[in-house]
């Protein structure tokens, strides 16, 4: 079985991966003649690098589902891997290529965990992002996709999904998912205008895709196997604070939503 993973990277990677991880460096379009480490680069053959500030991660897919010959493909993070072993920061516990044949015999894809997000999916989105993009969003998946239009619904009043757009998977079912969100994207992109847009607002096609990919999963239903996020970079303090504000929002009721919403007006009336 052929598999390669991708990961994401504008940095050189400091430890060593298993074979089936191929560091591709994205957005390579505004990096020419930077040292790209001689890993992979989004902007061979048919790509979008260009599109690498709006799209973030979503460039090394697109690069991969038209050019990879691989029978399982993926994608992760340079800092962001799967795992089976829970609150794991070492490399050496990222999923093997042998593990992953194996799982592939019974499974159709690899996902990290759902993430507890404070609110619904729309609600998460809408203190960072603008809720406008997010209903524009849907307004063309109901277009294009009518039948996926009740999976849409469901999964933005959902408070838990898979994040990231990390998965592992049979490319032939990947490649079908690619299909449809590109579809979608393209068109979303070309009605927006991102003139006014923060850095951070302007990556929305990164941000939207992650709820799409849960849309997509609800209505397809592949068998699906868990695993745990494994962050080489994280802090214990940083996961604490996810923890106390999930614990807020979960069990004590605390709108910690309504006080992000409150910071994003702030930082939209100083532009």
């Amino acid at each position: 079985m052929n598999i390669q993973v991708l990961v994401a990277t504008q940095k050189q990677i400091k430890f060593d991966l298993d074979s089936c991880y191929y560091p591709i460096y994205v957005g390579a379009y505004f990096h020419e003649g930077d040292d790209t480490y001689g890993y992979l680069k989004d902007n061979d053959g048919d790509n979008i690098s260009d599109k690498n500030k709006c799209f973030c991660e979503l460039t090394a897919l697109y690069w991969q589902w038209k050019n990879s010959k691989a029978d399982v493909t993926g994608l992760c993070h340079y800092r962001r891997y799967l795992s089976e072993k829970k609150f794991s920061k070492r490399p050496s516990d990222i999923l093997s290529s042998d593990r992953i044949e194996e799982l592939l015999k019974t499974y159709d894809l690899i996902l990290p965990k759902e993430y507890c997000l404070w609110g619904s999916a729309v609600q998460q989105y809408s203190t960072g992002q603008h809720k406008k993009d997010y209903i524009l969003c849907g307004d063309i998946l109901r277009e294009k996709y009518p039948e996926y239009w009740d999976d849409f619904q469901t999964i933005s009043n959902s408070d838990t999904i898979f994040i990231c757009n990390m998965f592992i998977g049979k490319k032939h079912l990947i490649d079908q998912y690619c299909s449809w969100v590109f579809d979608i994207l393209f068109e979303l992109e070309k009605r927006i205008d991102l003139s006014g847009y923060t850095v951070a607002e302007k990556r929305i096609f990164g941000y939207l895709s992650e709820r799409l990919f849960n849309v997509w999963i609800l209505h397809n239903h592949p068998s699906v196997y868990r695993c745990s996020l494994l962050n080489t970079e994280t802090t214990i303090i940083r996961e604490i604070i996810r923890l106390f504000h999930t614990f807020n929002y979960k069990v004590l009721g605390i709108d910690v939503l309504k006080h992000a919403a409150k910071r994003k007006e702030r930082r939209d009336g100083r532009k």
